[in-house]
């Protein structure tokens, strides 16, 4: 249990720091450099920003909606995104395992549905319907004994 504590602490602490603390100091740290180095040693731009202040409010009005433009490209009209979150899949044997479960559990609940409906209806089973059961179960018993994961992070087949 320490050791995961440590890692679990270790992660948080990296969370915190690269999504907020980094996040934030290298927006004021662009904000001040920026300005302190660049505008107020050139006249003509230090007449459109004659504070620190009219600098920052016209980046955080311009800045915010070009940058939440750019993060909704990078989500919904890229492949970026499907790609980062495929390599999250096939790199993380919790959620491949959660894919093939999945995968492996869909014809069963599709069988179920349509036995259901037909049980509802007070029809009895076909012998092939319960054949087509009993070929699902024994599939899952198979899948269920051999859904140890190997030493790359893959179900063994």
């Amino acid at each position: 249990m320490k050791k995961a504590l440590a890692f679990r602490t270790w992660f948080y602490f990296r969370m915190g720091w690269s999504t907020y603390f980094a996040f934030l100091f290298a927006a004021v740290n662009t904000l001040v450099t920026t300005y302190y180095l660049a505008i107020e040693r050139l006249p003509a731009l230090k007449e459109f920003f004659p504070t620190f202040a009219y600098y920052v409010i016209f980046l955080v009005a311009t800045g915010l909606p070009i940058l939440v433009a750019i993060g909704y490209i990078h989500y919904k009209k890229s492949g970026a995104f499907k790609a980062e979150a495929d390599i999250s899949v096939e790199a993380n044997p919790h959620l491949y395992r959660i894919l093939t479960n999945t995968e492996a559990l869909f014809p069963l609940y599709l069988k179920m549905s349509e036995l259901l409906i037909k049980l509802s209806k007070n029809e009895r089973l076909s012998e092939e319907e319960t054949n087509e059961i009993i070929s699902l179960q024994n599939q899952l018993r198979e899948y269920m004994s051999k859904k140890t994961l190997d030493s790359s992070g893959k179900p063994n087949k």
